[in-house]
């Protein structure tokens, strides 16, 4: 039986989907290693790295039923 992905702010307590767990952590190292290496432009990295953690944070809403 396959899982269905739910999305919503009542989600964020209930357990994340392995690969959206596993896609927002990726996505947080990339935006911190892309901000590490445009550290000669402090508002660009900055912007890396908030989008990256915003993304991060958004994947905690996704629950499987």
């Amino acid at each position: 039986m396959k899982n269905k992905t739910r999305f919503g702010l009542n989600e964020y307590r209930r357990p994340t989907p392995i690969k959206l767990r596993k896609l927002g952590d990726a996505l947080l190292i990339a935006s911190t290693t892309l901000g590490a290496v445009e550290i000669h432009n402090p508002a660009v990295a900055t912007g890396i790295i908030v989008i990256g953690t915003i993304g991060k944070f958004l994947t905690n809403f996704f629950s499987a039923e």
